[in-house]
């Protein structure tokens, strides 16, 4: 099979705000629900917080180099709402606002296309203490800020997303409680899924309204790759539930203007659903450009059981998960790239019009710096081999693939693991900030380099 990849392919590399700028109450910077979360006993693994995090917010010049040594096309980042619009409401902060407009400025000038995400998670603290995400005001609070975000660097980003993974954002922050804000409502958690979708399709509708036609929208999903343990009706049924509040609850809405029935089905006795107004499905199905895809490890189910709280509302009772044996990273998560080939194939079928972006794929390890000062991180640079193997086939299979962007540039603040996984292929001294390129930040620009993949 041909290695390299098609003429223009993106190659890129990925941050969230949180994770990675700290300055957390600079510059009118007002707390999100991590900074809450973070601080929160026992929520976050040795009470770490994003306070500081890798000090992006003041050595993005720094960053931005390391970029430009690898090679990157693209960086994909995210902006902090409670940076910008302080509150989540009321005047846009311009000091907020200059953060970003140097950014996006510093990218050009390196040759690097600037990709930025609206919403990674941070909702502002004030817009959770009016109700979050389960209230439908939070999804008309965000279409204000795209909107007003777009009209200040619209002339600079030409590359948007709405939202990172509302899956995340409902499922772990209102059902399971694993995230911020740490609820453990699953009717709540249902009521933020449509808020979020809801969030996207206003949000869309603002960014066109505030940007050049050319501009590119979008939304990243982090899609489920699912596979039933046996053939057998029981599992192949688990495999429907979850894949109908995993996948489904958002692809529905977003492509095809509907709610999955059988969803609404499996969640009758939590939810009547009547908090989808007339229009809103409308609203939702906004035309996009791209769809971002999250892959890091496929998923094998099982009918069975699952413990509580469940970040799986309509499957919680019914479905277990069943261990992938070989091979896993820091996370615990089962390396198998054939997830990734099966989840693009997938789409290919589902949404054949619909370009797509692998939006973060990578692995944390427990990487360390030797005697002489080098990170060598062989185990990462086969996981991100494989995984472009399989982006490579899909392409060959037909995959409107247009690029790819390798989680994460930099060792981070890592939500709930605080900074004890690191996804880096530049590895962060914390205590110092210093900053020292893996192995796999070498092989990666390589790849970049070659457009394609080395020989082995």
């Amino acid at each position: 099979m041909n290695a390299h990849f098609p003429s223009g392919f993106r190659w890129g590399s990925a941050t969230a705000a949180y994770q990675v700028e700290g300055a957390a109450a600079e510059d009118g910077r007002t707390p999100s629900i991590w900074d809450t979360f973070s601080r929160t006993p026992g929520k976050v693994r040795n009470g770490d917080t994003g306070d500081i995090a890798t000090d992006h917010y003041h050595r993005s010049r720094e960053d931005i180099a390391l970029m430009t040594r690898l090679g990157l096309t693209d960086y994909r980042f995210s902006i902090s709402w409670s940076r910008v619009l302080p509150g989540g409401r009321g005047p846009v902060s311009q000091k907020g606002l200059d953060f970003y407009r140097q950014l996006a400025d510093e990218l050009l000038d390196a040759g690097i296309r600037p990709v930025a995400t609206l919403y990674h998670w941070d909702l502002p603290q004030e817009l959770e203490d009016a109700g979050g995400w389960p209230e439908r005001a939070t999804a008309e609070r965000f279409a204000e800020y795209a909107g007003r975000t777009a009209e200040a660097l619209g002339d600079r980003v030409s590359t948007w997303t709405t939202l990172n993974e509302p899956w995340c954002a409902a499922f772990l922050g209102y059902g399971s409680g694993e995230h911020a804000p740490g609820r453990t409502d699953a009717r709540a958690a249902l009521r933020a899924a449509h808020h979020l979708n809801l969030a996207h399709g206003l949000g869309v509708r603002a960014l066109r309204a505030a940007l050049p036609a050319s501009a590119e929208v979008s939304l990243t999903l982090n899609l489920h790759a699912l596979r039933p343990a046996a053939d057998s009706p029981e599992d192949r049924d688990a495999v429907r539930r979850i894949d109908a509040v995993g996948n489904r609850i958002f692809l529905d809405p977003v492509f095809h203007g509907r709610l999955p029935a059988d969803l609404v089905a499996d969640t009758a006795s939590l939810t009547d659903w009547s908090f989808v107004h007339d229009g809103d499905l409308d609203a939702i199905a906004a035309p996009i450009d791209a769809l971002g895809v999250n892959y890091y490890s496929p998923a094998v189910v099982a009918a069975g059981t699952s413990a509580a709280p469940s970040p799986w509302p309509g499957a919680a009772g019914h479905v277990r998960f069943v261990p992938l044996p070989g091979p896993r990273t820091a996370m615990d998560w089962p390396v198998d790239a054939d997830g990734l080939y099966e989840l693009l194939v997938r789409l290919r079928d589902e949404l054949p019009h619909v370009p797509l972006l692998i939006t973060e794929n990578g692995a944390a390890y427990d990487d360390y710096a030797d005697p002489e000062g080098g990170v060598h991180d062989p185990e990462r640079v086969a996981y991100l081999a494989a995984h472009l193997a399989a982006a490579r086939r899909a392409l060959a299979d037909g995959v409107d693939l247009r690029g790819y962007f390798l989680w994460s540039l930099l060792d981070n603040f890592e939500w709930a693991h605080g900074y004890g996984r690191r996804f880096g292929i530049v590895y962060v001294d914390f205590p110092t900030g210093r900053r020292t390129p893996k192995d796999s930040f070498r092989w990666y620009g390589e790849v970049i380099a070659r457009n394609g993949l080395p020989p082995r």
